[in-house]
């Protein structure tokens, strides 16, 4: 039996297939920069990807998906 990191892998991994809408990702060093999210947004800093975006060290990732 898997151990419960193993199991909690397999349990997101499915929610995420079953949902997942959009990325939106914004670099660590902006957002300390700008001091928050909404002003990344406002200053464009934060944008949308897709399923095939390849993270990057430093991304800050807000996950959008449907239940």
């Amino acid at each position: 039996m898997p151990n419960f990191a193993q199991w909690f892998n397999l349990y997101v991994y499915a929610l995420f297939e079953k949902g997942f809408i959009k990325a939106e990702v914004i670099s660590f060093a902006d957002l300390v920069a700008l001091g928050s999210v909404a002003e990344a947004r406002a200053k464009g800093k934060a944008r949308l990807e897709g399923e095939d975006y390849v993270m990057q060290d430093g991304d800050v990732v807000e996950f959008r998906f449907n239940n």
